[in-house]
């Protein structure tokens, strides 16, 4: 298994000596990569993947599908094949796709896209794929994925857990069908069956059956994606049953895709012109989006920033005053631990609701939000299903990760306004946003 950051390292988050003013560019969106690199394996033809995100997670993907036989083939590229879309420069990765194959070993370390994306994938292998990753990956939630499967012909040997360690016994096909899942605790587990019905013998028709699904932006990505790549879905917005998606059974087209900058990883930069009165410009941002982060937009001008899109990116301006905010996250709950940051820095209380799921992310975020915060002299209390934070004044002091980046950045942002604040295991970032210490060093002009 790939190992983890060394988790004794204290970075020492620099404090901002005024307002920000910087152009950040950031990386390629790790949902789209990943779920890019799935499609991809399964079309019928080759195709590419531009300015694809290099970090632990998508490459963590790329080494398991090339683990049950599919090409993959990484070099510089300059393309403008998308009508209208930005030339695309750098770095691309040919994905040439293959008999599926086993036996394999596919390590997912802490990745949700790989251990629930993939297990489908590996249906349709020739033989058998074992999973494993880190030991935080034995404790998040794979029992809808697995169960599903099993009902749609798999044949999975996981000990009854419900969870990884596990081996899915491809046969080269599945018989695929109708299912019944409670995907609340992760949208994943419905787009994990979407996006390899298209391959199952008569597609897929996956029912919801649990209390709200949360993430519904991603859900709609993956849809988006397969109707890009020439699937038939059928969804609740076009139509259908609520909480019913219809994938018909086809072949998948090869696509040159250009990946969008990861909105999400954009937060701490946009947060830390919030938190310093300052601006921050991030390039290529979309005019249209199914990412969750576009979503900061409207939550940071509500918290006291402005923002202007252009044709050069998003520019987003700090009001010099951070306003606390009630609102629900259920539908962008990743974005949970950087809003929390910013508003332990506000000047009145705020809610954040709707993202009880967190608590089986990379780590209990909501716990983790809460202790760390506090021990920096913070008032944040855990709710069922969110967090109410009381600004207080804070002091400096070591902010734990648990493994989890955004828990890192989090940690970053608030050493914008605290002298004093250590981020322990500052390199875990890496798992969706490489070089951040870099970056983050470069917007402060350090």
């Amino acid at each position: 298994m790939t190992e983890s950051p060394a988790k004794n390292s204290l970075w020492s988050a620099p404090v901002a000596s005024g307002p920000v003013d910087a152009t950040v560019t950031v990386p390629g969106s790790k949902s789209v990569t990943n779920r890019g690199l799935v499609l991809a394996a399964l079309a019928a033809e080759p195709g590419w993947l531009r300015r694809p995100l290099r970090s632990r997670d998508t490459l963590l993907m790329a080494e398991a599908l090339r683990a049950m036989g599919v090409g993959i083939e990484e070099t510089l590229s300059s393309s403008s094949s998308l009508a209208g879309g930005p030339e695309a420069t750098g770095e691309a990765w040919r994905i040439i796709p293959s008999g599926l194959h086993g036996p394999a070993t596919v390590d997912v370390g802490n990745a949700g896209t790989v251990m629930r994306f993939l297990p489908p994938v590996a249906t349709l292998a020739d033989g058998p794929v074992r999973f494993d990753g880190d030991p935080r990956s034995y404790e998040r939630p794979l029992h809808g994925v697995i169960d599903a499967l099993r009902v749609l012909g798999a044949r999975i040997d996981d000990d009854g857990r419900g969870a990884l360690p596990m081996t899915v016994h491809g046969s080269g096909a599945l018989d695929g069908g109708p299912v019944e899942i409670d995907a609340s605790s992760s949208s994943q587990f419905v787009s994990a069956l979407l996006l390899s019905a298209p391959r199952f013998n008569l597609g897929v028709e996956v029912r919801h059956t649990g209390p709200v699904l949360p993430s519904m932006p991603h859900i709609r990505m993956t849809v988006d994606m397969l109707r890009s790549a020439g699937a038939q879905v059928d969804t609740p917005e076009s139509g259908g049953e609520p909480n019913v998606w219809r994938v018909s059974p086809s072949a998948l087209l090869g696509r040159d895709l250009v990946v969008e900058p990861d909105l999400s990883n954009a937060q701490p930069f946009l947060a830390a012109a919030l938190v310093t009165g300052g601006r921050v410009t991030i390039p290529d941002w979309p005019e249209r989006t199914t990412q969750p982060g576009d979503a900061l937009r409207d939550i940071f001008t509500a918290m006291g920033g402005s923002c202007e899109l252009t044709e050069e990116g998003l520019t987003f301006t700090g009001g010099g005053t951070i306003h606390g905010i009630d609102i629900d996250l259920g539908e962008v709950g990743e974005l949970t631990p950087g809003i929390a940051a910013v508003a332990a820095l506000a000047d009145s209380e705020s809610v954040l609701r709707g993202v009880g799921h967190l608590r089986l992310h990379e780590t209990d975020r909501l716990a983790a939000l809460t202790k760390e915060i506090n021990e920096l002299g913070g008032d944040v209390t855990e709710t069922a299903d969110g967090l109410r934070i009381r600004p207080r004044p804070l002091h400096g002091g070591v902010f734990h990760t648990y493994d989890d980046h955004r828990l890192a950045t989090a940690g970053a942002v608030i050493g914008l306004a605290v002298d004093g604040v250590q981020v322990e295991n500052i390199a875990t970032t890496g798992k969706t946003l490489p070089d951040f210490p870099e970056l983050w060093a470069g917007m402060l002009g350090d």
